[in-house]
């Protein structure tokens, strides 16, 4: 058994590709270390001469995927819930035991996923000498301010990305699209807040109305309640008197 394959991502520009592995002896450097480590490349092929990889990731044989914290060079099973990796919530409050390959390198993986951090001598043709420009622009109206260093007054809806999309049809024109901007503060939404503050103060002050209403009432409940008890008692006092005084 052996690792049949490197997948190895460039940050810098994008670009992304899978490399075959014939030889075991290249990968053995990989062996033993952990996601997050940091690997020279050297022995891997004289084309990664200089170059540095993190470990971020793997598949095994059987499709598992590695997970970063579990420290063992095998597959386990663990219980999971919301907020762990390798599992996707389909209901709320959810947990499921699902099986996972540890993060130890090992030779049973079938793909190890790496990240150049160190550029070697030489270019690697598809992975270094390529630019993949971002196919979307960012969709916060704050991240597009930044990106365009823009101030509050200017109008963010100016500034969208927009991306061109060709029709399968050929007697379509092409046309653009620009996203639907996120967390966008206009007249609309302002009113909208104000108008939820109006409705949320006056469904308290009808609480509070209905609360004093109810302890009103209860109040007079209570008072009735004891006014019967006391003539009761006043009623058992007086006949006990009565019959002790025909004795």
């Amino acid at each position: 058994m052996r690792i049949e394959g490197l997948n190895i991502a460039n940050l810098a520009n994008g670009s992304q590709k899978s490399f075959s592995i014939d030889d075991e002896r290249k990968v053995r450097v990989f062996y033993d270390k952990q996601i997050s480590d940091e690997v020279p490349g050297d022995t891997v092929g004289d084309e990664f001469k200089g170059y540095v990889f993190r470990i971020t990731g793997g598949n095994d044989k059987q499709g598992f995927p590695m997970k970063q914290g579990v420290l063992v060079p095998s597959r386990v099973r663990l219980l999971l819930s919301a907020g762990h990796s390798c599992f996707k919530v389909r209901r709320s409050g959810e947990r499921r035991r699902k099986s996972v390959r540890g993060c130890i390198v090992g030779p049973d993986l079938s793909v190890l996923s790496l990240v150049i951090i160190k550029q070697g001598e030489n270019e690697i043709p598809g992975l270094t000498d390529v630019s993949v420009p971002k196919r979307l622009g960012p969709k916060r109206a704050n991240n597009i301010r930044k990106l365009f260093n823009l101030t509050k007054e200017d109008d963010v809806r100016k500034f969208v990305i927009r991306r061109e999309v060709t029709p399968k049809n050929a007697d379509k024109k092409p046309y653009t699209k620009a996203p639907k901007i996120q967390r966008l503060v206009t007249p609309r939404t302002l009113m909208h807040k104000r108008r939820l503050v109006t409705v949320k103060k006056r469904q308290q002050e009808k609480s509070r109305e209905a609360a004093a209403e109810y302890a009103q009432l209860l109040a007079m409940r209570q008072k009735e309640q004891r006014e019967r008890k006391e003539e009761l008692r006043r009623r058992r006092s007086s006949a006990s008197r009565n019959s002790v005084s025909k004795q």
